[in-house]
């Protein structure tokens, strides 16, 4: 994140909906990345869905306590698409889904991990679109000898995750410097939908 945009974001209501969403979920706002977790206060839980109505995206609560909601948020056609390839189809069969868009069974294994102690789901990465050569690597490796880190841990691939990495660079830039200069949620999803994203400047 260049100066520029830090003190940008610092300029920003820091706990509006609005802040946490361009920050935390940019590159999906932007349409380069179909899914997001967003992690926020229950009490912000309406606005959410009131700065979601009408972009096209989806959300589903992954889990929730007294002091935050987390949330996944995503395009729905673009996830499911994703999750019903045939390898992603048996990565998951072998982690016991049924279906391969059983939000509900994730939610279980992520609320297990988060709240019982349990084996951290490692399929969320999928569900966030994660490469699976990626989420087997993490796995197979325990999280160690990757070859770059930058939104995940890269196993395979460098030169094309450092690209889109730094796709999501520039989406986290131009999210940030639109929501500035006063433009809603919306508009910014809609703006995306008609332009694709170019170099931030």
């Amino acid at each position: 994140m260049s100066t520029e945009i830090l003190k940008m974001v610092q300029s920003l209501e820091q706990n509006s909906v609005c802040t946490q969403l361009a920050v935390q979920c940019a590159p999906l706002l932007a349409g380069v990345k179909m899914s997001n977790l967003l992690i926020i206060a229950p009490k912000e839980l309406v606005q959410i869905h009131r700065q979601l109505r009408g972009t096209g995206i989806s959300s589903v609560i992954l889990a929730a306590d007294k002091d935050k909601v987390t949330l996944l948020l995503y395009r729905a056609e673009e996830l499911s698409a994703y999750l019903q390839s045939e390898l992603i189809q048996k990565f998951l069969k072998s982690m016991g889904y049924g279906n391969p868009e059983d939000f509900k069974y994730f939610r279980k294994r992520y609320e297990a991990y988060l709240y019982l102690g349990g084996e951290f789901p490692h399929e969320m990465g999928l569900f966030l679109g994660y490469p699976l050569e990626n989420v087997v690597g993490f796995m197979e490796n325990e999280g160690r000898n990757y070859l770059y880190t930058g939104y995940w841990k890269v196993y395979a691939d460098v030169p094309a995750k450092i690209s889109l990495f730094t796709l999501y660079e520039q989406a986290l830039e131009q999210v940030i410097s639109f929501l500035s200069c006063g433009k809603s949620i919306d508009w910014i999803v809609a703006y995306y939908h008609h332009n694709r994203l170019t170099s931030a400047c």
